[in-house]
C-alpha cells in the first residue's frame, strides 16, 4: 500500500499590531494561535515592541529560521503607532529572509467577530479631531465579514448618515460616540462585546496566513502604512506651499 505524503504543515507567522494604544504581537501557526502578547499602555510602542517579540520567540522556543512571515498591521491608525510597526515588521523581514505580509488594520478588526450571515457590520476606530476611520463589512454565509467599502475617514455623525440598516458597530470609535450612535440609529445601532474592539495580533497573524497562502506579499522597501487622511506634517508642508 502506498504511503500517502506527509501533511504540509501551515505557515508559521509572526504578527505585529501598532495601530492603537493596545499593541500586541502574536506568533500564529495557520489558525491556531501559539503565543499572543497585548499591552494597553500609554509607554510608546518603540519602547517595548522588540522586547515582545522576543518573549514570543523564547516563550515559543522557536529559532527564526523557523518563521515563515511577519504579518503587520498597516493601518488606519495611530500615525506614529503605524510607523514603529511597519518599520519594525521591515526590519525583521529583512533580518529573518521571510516575507513581509500586510493587512489593513479594519480587516482584521472585522475578523475578530462573527455575524449573522447577511448582516452588516461597521468597523471605526476613533481617528482623533472628531473623527473616526471606518469601513462597512457584510458577512458571507459564515458569519465572516467582507469588505464592501473602502476606508473612509469621517466625522461619526456623517457615519452615521451612512447607516440605513442594523449595523455590528465594532472598534474603540464605537465606544468613544457609543451614544451618538444610539441616539441617531436607535435600534439599528447593535454593538459588538467590548473584548472584540481592539486590534489583535492574532487575528493580523490569521489574516497574513491566508495571504501567505496565495504569496500576496509586499515589498519590504515600498510598503507603507496606510493612513486615510493626511498626517500633520503632510498638512503643514501643503499649508506652506
Amino acid at each position: 500500500m502506498k504511503k500517502s505524503s506527509p501533511k504540509p504543515s501551515p505557515p508559521l507567522i509572526l504578527a505585529i499590531e501598532t495601530a492603537t494604544m493596545c499593541g500586541s504581537v502574536a506568533l500564529m501557526s495557520g489558525d491556531r494561535c501559539l503565543a499572543e502578547y497585548s499591552v494597553d499602555t500609554a509607554t510608546t510602542h518603540s519602547r517595548r515592541l522588540i522586547r515582545q517579540v522576543d518573549q514570543i520567540i523564547q516563550a515559543t522556543s522557536t529559532e527564526w529560521q523557523e518563521i515563515d512571515g511577519i504579518a503587520v498591521s498597516l493601518g488606519p491608525g495611530s500615525f506614529t503607532g503605524l510607523r514603529i510597526g511597519l518599520s519594525t515588521a521591515k526590519g525583521l523581514a529583512m533580518a529573518a529572509d521571510c516575507p513581509l505580509l500586510g493587512v489593513p488594520t479594519l480587516d482584521g478588526l472585522a475578523r475578530q467577530i462573527i455575524a449573522l450571515p447577511n448582516s452588516q457590520v461597521c468597523v471605526l476606530l476613533d481617528a482623533r479631531k472628531k473623527e473616526v476611520y471606518a469601513a462597512f463589512y457584510s458577512c458571507d454565509g459564515q458569519g465572516i465579514s467582507v469588505k464592501t467599502s473602502e476606508d473612509l475617514v469621517l466625522t461619526p455623525e456623517k457615519l452615521a448618515d451612512l447607516i440605513d440598516q442594523p449595523t455590528l458597530l465594532v472598534g474603540d470609535g464605537a465606544l468613544v460616540y457609543g451614544d451618538l450612535f444610539r441616539d441617531a440609529l436607535g435600534k439599528s445601532a447593535l454593538f459588538a462585546p467590548l473584548r472584540t474592539f481592539f486590534p489583535r495580533a492574532a487575528t493580523i497573524g490569521l489574516l497574513g496566513a491566508e495571504m501567505f497562502a496565495v504569496n500576496d506579499f509586499v515589498d519590504p522597501l515600498d510598503a507603507v502604512p496606510i493612513y486615510v487622511r493626511p498626517s500633520e506634517a503632510e498638512l503643514t508642508i501643503k499649508n506652506n506651499i
